[in-house]
């Protein structure tokens, strides 16, 4: 859910800073206040189209961040993972746009392509209003309502994988066909590069320990003279070795340590490091003893080195990855040699993966329509509740072309609304009112609210064109959605905001000739107030302040 929004010198707001709730958040402010410049802010940074005139006037930029917490199984966690930008159950996403730069993006301090910032905005928030982050309008974010609101997840992901495993033996299918053309030179040409790979015997752990042997033997002269001048300098120096100087400090602190007790600590530690210089010496001489120079390995190690370079440049890859280009190459040998027993193998077990899609395909197209009809009737009774009498929704479930098929199953489905009777029903994208399109989410939102993958909702919009009994049921159910998601809805109607469990009100101030908008979150009284003034206009009676006491009273009960 997001916790924390910043905001700097967009739009009219200098500088802003405000932090989020749990439950059901409500914006309100005079027309004009500027409420809906959160939403936009909060839109710049989940990735939509950035201009220049965002930036305040007279600053050279604008910048946005957005902070949300995260459970480690939410999808958006998961796509952090994928994307390797997991940063301990919180995100945080920056936007800046500069004046004469382009604009940049970054998810927990790295920077990345806006794009990124949008693929992870649809994982984190779902603005419905007049905004890019409506995703009830893409056709496979409806087909994912439906399924979740089928329980559908395990069983789709099975029939994902089915269809994949079925194009990859299609595809290899298709790929030994092609081969069986040029079948001869294929095969001739394939014998040469795994004989000429058997013969070299490379295995993947010897590369670097014959790059290891050749330097030593290539830089034998220089090992051996810089290992004897280090047991000069240890032991066995004309001048003072290190051995001889160590004793003689040793001597002295002995004398010493009869005085203070406390150097003691001290002259074990000469001690213990006069033990390892010896035996560092040592060592060193044992080394040169067995340090074995022979030209002839020299030779034989980089004749090997050379061979092993000139096949990798030949295959176009690393060395170390010549030991699996030559089993993939036998594969492929043995597949054109058996070309007939192979080509038998793939359709059969091609027959068998389409036999277990299908399978499941049909279970899922029977769990498809059943649901359908349950959300069907309870979408179409949450709109008349909402505003939309003798409105209707309407599940299209469209089968593929025979013989199609596609990794979420055999139809597509897309949702279709009516908002009015004796209107005949339409696609979601082609419904023109905001306000409508806003209460048709807020009903699937709270028929699939349990189900529901997207954490935060934010509605614009979604008051216009009702009032009374209706603004105050619409209040209720964005209260109601708020216990398991968190929504944030911007609203003119008292009977809306007193049901919010947090209230913020935006505010637009004069200093000079700068006008600016604040948000403030509001305390009991100064709800009330707001609350109040959305009843009564500029005077605020005393019946008033008891109407919207009233109405707070009853929408915490």
């Amino acid at each position: 859910m997001l916790t924390q929004l910043y905001v700097r010198d967009f739009a009219i707001v200098r500088e802003l800073s405000l932090s989020y709730e749990p439950g059901f958040t409500v914006l309100t402010g005079e027309t004009g206040a500027g409420k809906s410049i959160l939403i936009d802010a909060l839109a710049l940074v989940l990735g939509e189209r950035a201009e220049v005139q965002v930036i305040r006037h007279g600053c050279p930029r604008t910048e946005v961040t957005a902070t949300f917490s995260l459970k480690p199984s939410h999808d958006a966690a998961k796509w952090l993972k994928e994307n390797d930008l997991f940063g301990d159950q919180e995100c945080v996403l920056r936007r800046l746009v500069e004046i004469d730069k382009p604009s940049r993006g970054f998810i927990n301090g790295r920077p990345v392509p806006i794009q990124m910032l949008r693929e992870l905005g649809e994982h984190l928030v779902d603005i419905h209003g007049q905004h890019e982050h409506q995703s009830l309008l893409r056709r496979d974010s409806q087909r994912q309502i439906l399924d979740d609101y089928a329980e559908l997840e395990d069983t789709v992901a099975t029939l994902t994988h089915h269809y994949r495993e079925m194009e990859s033996l299609r595809e290899r299918l298709a790929s030994l066909k092609q081969q069986s053309a040029d079948r001869e030179a294929r095969m001739e040409l394939l014998r040469y590069q795994v004989r000429e790979l058997e013969a070299l015997g490379l295995t993947a752990e010897e590369i670097p320990t014959l790059e290891e042997e050749h330097a030593r033997l290539a830089n034998g002269a220089e090992l051996i003279e810089g290992v004897q001048t280090l047991v000069q300098t240890l032991q066995e120096g004309e001048e003072a070795t290190v051995s001889q100087q160590l004793a003689r400090a040793i001597n002295r602190l002995d004398s010493l340590v009869k005085f203070d007790a406390k150097l003691g600590e001290v002259a074990s530690l000469l001690n213990e490091a006069s033990i390892q210089i010896d035996e560092a010496g040592s060592r060193l001489n044992q080394y040169l003893e067995n340090l074995e120079l022979d030209p002839s390995r020299l030779q034989a190690v980089e004749r090997r080195l050379s061979t092993v370079h000139d096949l990798a440049r030949k295959h176009k890859l690393p060395p170390e990855e010549l030991p699996a280009c030559h089993q993939r190459l036998r594969t492929e040998l043995n597949d054109i040699e058996n070309l007939d027993t192979s080509l038998s193998q793939l359709e059969e077990n091609l027959e068998k993966a389409h036999k277990a899609y299908l399978k499941i395909a049909a279970d899922v197209s029977r769990l498809r329509q059943h649901a359908a009809k349950k959300l069907v009737k309870a979408v179409t009774t949450e709109m008349q509740e909402l505003g939309m009498p003798g409105g209707s929704f309407q599940v299209d479930l469209t089968s593929l072309p025979e013989g199609e098929t596609s990794a979420y199953g055999l139809e597509r489905v897309e949702f279709l609304v009516s908002a009015n009777p004796g209107t005949p029903v339409r696609a979601l994208s082609k419904v023109a009112s905001g306000g409508e399109l806003s209460r048709i989410s807020l009903a699937l939102q709270v028929v699939a609210a349990g189900s529901g993958r997207i954490p935060t909702l934010i509605f614009d919009e979604v008051d216009v064109g009702i009032g009374g009994s209706v603004a105050e049921v619409v209040g209720r159910k964005l209260r109601a959605l708020g216990r398991s998601r968190q929504v944030l809805c911007i609203t003119h109607l008292a009977q809306v905001a007193a049901q919010g469990t947090q209230h913020v009100q935006v505010r637009k101030l004069t200093e000079g000739k700068d006008t600016l908008a604040e948000a403030v979150p509001l305390a009991e009284r100064e709800r009330t107030l707001e609350i109040a003034r959305m009843i009564g206009g500029v005077e605020i009676s005393k019946q008033t302040l008891a109407h919207a006491k009233d109405m707070l009273t009853r929408a915490s009960a």
